[in-house]
């Protein structure tokens, strides 16, 4: 008898992924999967080095280490907030994962020790002046401040109170005044890339940049 020819296994497929079927990650493997005519250097790149040589595979960088030091300064500001009021809670979501403010490399931090910024959001009362005083002074050099809210720009609509003092700014020096009440979280991200741009003013120059106003 003849041996029964053989089975045919059944070919496995693949069921397709789920996840393609949303936009926003179509989008993502589409720009993962082209690449940028020619061998191009970005911005960043280029003003750190002082010079740059092309060889087979990649790039030679050479550059200095206070421009990396200085870079790695503005590109790595670690604020220690300082949440008084209703503005706080806009500021935590600019922290949170929905608007992630740490893709600019900002962590907030507790300690003033190791922080080089300050984010005062809300209400700075007469009786909790010196206590943000003291923190912005143990904070290390440089050090910046952003004023966030009409409250601690000005006093918001409690400036006519006995309490209240009408702006932050007569307590430390501010570099960023955020308006709104309470200003949205893209308000503060906005507020904070101006400043970035006055920390690499000051790294060069050692003068503080005055920031234009934004013209929208």
């Amino acid at each position: 008898m003849k041996a029964p020819p053989p089975t045919p296994q059944p070919t496995p497929t693949v069921p397709p992924a789920e996840w393609e079927e949303f936009k926003d990650l179509q989008q993502w493997v589409k720009f993962r999967q082209e690449r940028l005519d020619g061998d191009q250097v970005s911005e960043t790149f280029a003003s750190l080095a002082d010079r740059l040589e092309h060889f087979p595979g990649g790039w030679l960088m050479v550059t200095s280490t206070e421009k990396i030091f200085n870079w790695a300064r503005k590109s790595s500001m670690w604020p220690v907030t300082f949440g008084l009021a209703c503005c706080a809670i806009e500021m935590m979501a600019t922290f949170a994962s929905r608007f992630d403010v740490e893709r600019f490399g900002m962590v907030p931090w507790a300690s003033p020790r190791h922080a080089d910024l300050m984010i005062v959001s809300g209400t700075v009362t007469i009786k909790m002046a010196p206590m943000l005083k003291r923190i912005y002074e143990q904070m290390a050099d440089p050090k910046w401040c952003i004023s966030m809210g009409s409250c601690a720009n000005s006093g918001g609509p409690f400036r006519h109170g006995y309490h209240v003092v009408k702006g932050v700014d007569r307590v430390v020096a501010v570099d960023i005044y955020v308006p709104g009440c309470p200003p949205t979280p893209e308000s503060l991200m906005f507020g904070i890339l101006k400043l970035q741009e006055k920390v690499a003013e000051f790294q060069k120059t050692g003068r503080r940049l005055v920031v234009a106003p934004n013209p929208a």
